[in-house]
């Protein structure tokens, strides 16, 4: 199984620019909050506005989409699912609430991870919805020549459901909770003698 070098990856991307800018994500982050206590009608309505840019955005990289009205309808739960791009959209919107309510109490674990699948799938019926992949895959893109070529091949079938323990116990063994950016954590080092 491909191990994944966090120190590695993660140091190698902090740059000072990176850094600067998660900085300055920290302290626009405590003006919004501040903002947002005051102004809480105005906050939600640009939540939802994300939320559903958010969501058009992340299906259509899977060449999944609708009109701008029912994906509005869909996201407001105005509607009901009227095919299958629409039921995915759904579970989608279904998972982001999710999500955004409880982000900070949501553990990273194999069974989170397949309780999330199974409600990104809550409105298809598919039977694959909270299971681990049982045949491998490849995502592949045609070139301009027509010739279909691997673009990146996924962990196959049989390593899925280890892999991910894998990462799931990493993240949790990298989390300090005085480490107070998530992304930072697994950089954020104290020994313990």
């Amino acid at each position: 199984m491909t191990q994944f070098d966090f120190n590695r990856a993660l140091a190698s991307l902090m740059t000072p620019e990176v850094v600067s800018a998660l900085g300055n994500i920290r302290e626009l982050k405590g003006r919004t909050s501040l903002l947002s206590a005051a102004h809480p009608n105005r906050f939600a309505a640009l939540v939802e506005v994300a939320k559903i840019q958010s969501t058009s955005a992340s299906n259509k990289i899977e060449n999944i989409s609708t009109s701008d009205r029912r994906l509005r309808e869909l996201m407001l739960e105005n509607v009901e699912p009227k095919n299958r791009d629409e039921r995915e959209i759904a579970g989608y919107r279904y998972v982001l609430d999710i999500v955004h309510e409880s982000h900070d109490n949501i553990p990273i674990t194999p069974g989170v991870i397949l309780q999330l699948h199974r409600d990104l799938y809550r409105f298809s019926g598919d039977s694959h919805a909270g299971r681990w992949k049982d045949s491998d895959n490849v995502i592949a893109e045609r070139t301009a020549q027509g010739e279909l070529v691997a673009r990146f091949i996924p962990t196959s079938a049989a390593a899925t459901p280890g892999a991910i323990e894998a990462i799931c116990t990493n993240i949790a063994s990298r989390s300090r909770p005085w480490c107070t950016t998530p992304c930072l954590s697994p950089l954020c080092s104290r020994s313990t003698s």
